[in-house]
């Protein structure tokens, strides 16, 4: 019996040009690899503060490196030959370095809410489509609700995109990975429910950010409640008799002073 036998394209090619074929080989393109965030993780390392505070002002400066990065996100959209962990890294920094470029093309501002367009009460900021990638268009509610909640069902996800806020989760000082991401997710998270400015987690009493109430569901598939999901990553769990109660959202930005 006969083996497959690979023969490379250029001599099939030449053998139909011999035999006087039409037939075309047809041009199949490679997939997309990733991109490097390595420029991404450059400017988080030079303007993100300790306990996330942003320099902006910083950031407006370097606005010709931030773009250049944007740009690089703009030319590979994720591709289902990535890694789920390709994916989300390039998602969870997607989302961040373009709330970034609101930020930057709005500053100076008092609040991520003073940046509107659209209907008044209607559309949001969250709501603009500005972001466009390898020929789609979004806006961050799409990446956050269409894409990162959506497909990944990962309800870590929270405490790693940041909505240029003060009782957001911090802003990391390093761009999202696919080789780290598992510890950078749990480290995110242990972050985000043991500081004081956005949880307050003791045995008999518990003040939550909103986050934990907006998106309930999400962490009651993860770990069956929200009381259950923030126990995996207090230094003082809740107890069963616990009262939890919710804090205000502070909107203003997270600007380092």
């Amino acid at each position: 019996m006969f083996r497959n036998i690979f023969i490379p394209a250029f001599l099939v090619a030449a053998a139909m040009a011999i035999l006087g074929c039409n037939a075309q080989i047809p041009n199949v393109k490679p997939a997309m690899p990733p991109p490097s965030h390595d420029s991404w993780d450059s400017l988080l390392k030079t303007h993100v503060r300790p306990g996330g505070w942003v320099d902006y002002k910083g950031f407006v400066e370097d606005s010709t490196k931030l773009n250049q990065y944007l740009a690089l996100l703009s030319t590979a959209h994720p591709q289902k030959s990535w890694t789920r962990e390709e994916q989300m890294a390039y998602w969870i920094n997607a989302y961040n370095a373009f709330t970034v470029k609101l930020i930057v093309d709005h500053y100076p501002l008092a609040s991520i809410k003073d940046i509107k367009r659209g209907i008044p009460f209607v559309n949001s900021v969250w709501d603009i489509k500005f972001i466009h990638l390898q020929g789609q268009t979004y806006d961050l509610n799409n990446i956050e609700h269409g894409i990162l909640r959506k497909q990944f069902k990962d309800a870590r996800i929270h405490a790693a995109i940041n909505c240029a806020s003060y009782s957001c989760p911090p802003l990391r000082a390093e761009a999202f990975t696919a080789e780290k991401l598992e510890s950078q997710l749990d480290d995110a998270m242990r972050r985000f429910v043991n500081d004081p400015l956005r949880n307050r987690v003791g045995a008999d009493k518990a003040e939550l950010s909103a986050i934990f109430n907006w998106f309930g569901g999400d962490f009651k598939k993860d770990a069956g409640s929200v009381r259950g999901f923030v126990n995996k990553f207090a230094e003082t769990p809740m107890s069963a008799e616990a009262k939890v109660s919710y804090l205000g959202y502070d909107w203003s930005l997270n600007e380092a002073k």
